[in-house]
């Protein structure tokens, strides 16, 4: 064989392999798309299994043993037909829901029948059961002085009805630390809010009238509060654009009244407002000096 012959040789078999070659890689790669659509066929499989035990552990949950039909209903073990698969009325996701019921009564505690209690208890060295009925007592009594305050406010402010669903009177039975009592007057634009409380600014209020400051006034100047007098009181009256009027009246050491006025027109209209309350009648029912 000749050198010529034997080089077209070499290069026939250098073609054939690469044939052979591209053949092999054309192989490969379809053999790995048929895996790969293999993978997912089994993959879509295995989810549609878990998905149809998760529905079923669902619906047992929701219904009891109930089985789903083909309208995706669910019939209770009864065999009474919830639709849908909703719930029942009155219930979410199983769960019963309570549609009735008139709430609490308010009882105020007896006053008489708790000193009687606690002075027994004391007698008997039950100091825990004595100390607990003389709280309930002193509850009682500033339940008492909370609704005779709500009886003697006024039925209408500036024109504004009670929001006598809104009447509030609460006290955690210590002194006058926790009793709080509210009223407000409401119609479709204003809005007015009266309270008696034992208020953390009560101490910052008459700080303030102490001093005899007159102002404070923001960086721009505007004025934010000032002290005024209402009905021989000394007060603090403050506006803020967004809240509207409030006037702050200390009374003694311990109470503390507040008004809120929501779009009165200007402060003279507040005080107004304001001065249609007795102060001096709840001072005297307050106990106040």
């Amino acid at each position: 064989m000749s050198l010529t012959d034997s080089t077209k040789t070499k290069n026939k078999m250098k073609k054939v392999f690469i044939s052979l070659g591209i053949i092999l890689l054309f192989q490969a790669s379809a053999n790995a798309q048929f895996l790969k659509k293999l993978q997912q066929k089994a993959a879509d499989a295995a989810e549609k299994v878990i998905d149809k035990k998760i529905e079923q552990k669902t619906d047992k949950l929701i219904g009891g043993d109930g089985q789903s039909s083909s309208d995706g209903s669910t019939a209770s073990p009864s065999g009474t037909n919830t639709g849908s698969g909703s719930p029942a009325a009155g219930s979410s996701s199983g769960r019963m829901r309570n549609t009735q019921g008139a709430g609490l009564v308010t009882t105020p505690p007896d006053v008489k029948e708790n000193l009687n209690s606690a002075e027994t208890a004391f007698k008997a060295q039950n100091y825990g059961d004595s100390r607990y009925a003389i709280q309930q007592a002193i509850l009682g009594v500033e339940m008492e002085i909370g609704n005779k305050l709500l009886k003697s406010l006024p039925e209408t402010v500036a024109g504004l009805a009670r929001e006598a669903n809104q009447d509030q009177v609460s006290s955690s039975g210590w002194g006058w630390a926790g009793l709080n009592i509210q009223r407000t007057y409401q119609s479709d634009s204003r809005q007015f809010k009266f309270a008696i409380a034992n208020n953390s600014m009560l101490s910052a209020i008459n700080q303030f009238i102490v001093n005899g400051a007159y102002a404070q006034t923001s960086t721009n100047g505007e004025q934010k509060w000032k002290q005024i007098m209402i009905k021989g009181q000394k007060a603090i009256i403050e506006y803020d654009a967004s809240s509207g009027y409030k006037v702050s009246i200390p009374l003694g050491q311990s109470s503390l009244l507040t008004y809120e006025g929501i779009n009165f027109a200007n402060e003279q209209e507040m005080v107004a407002a304001v001065s249609q309350f007795n102060i001096d009648e709840i001072k005297r029912t307050l106990g106040e000096k």
